[in-house]
């Protein structure tokens, strides 16, 4: 027997381990991203544009194939930022790149 506690969970209707009610409700607020071809993409990932991007404000043209490294996810399911050489605050969308 276990001395853990548990807790009601007001959306099951069920008593279930704080640890295990813990751990569903931070999954439920984090937000899946996928690129392109649907691979699901986390922090740290490098990915590969698809498509030429024009860069507003830049005055630059990202080109396909381009590689980009160390992605950060913004808690949007459809916006990736990241880094590149001479742009700074740059944010693409989830379906212009694919992950390498």
């Amino acid at each position: 027997m276990s001395d853990e506690d548990y807790v009601f969970d007001e959306d099951s209707g069920e008593w279930m381990p704080a640890s295990e009610l813990a751990a569903k409700r931070a999954a439920e607020g984090t937000v899946e991203v996928r690129d392109a071809v649907g691979n699901l993409l986390a922090d740290g990932d490098q990915v590969t544009l698809i498509k030429d991007l024009e860069v507003k404000g830049a005055g630059q043209t990202l080109k396909r194939g381009t590689l980009i490294k160390s992605i950060r996810l913004t808690g949007d399911a459809q916006e990736i930022d990241c880094r590149f050489d001479g742009i700074k605050g740059l944010v693409l969308r989830a379906e212009f790149v694919k992950k390498r």
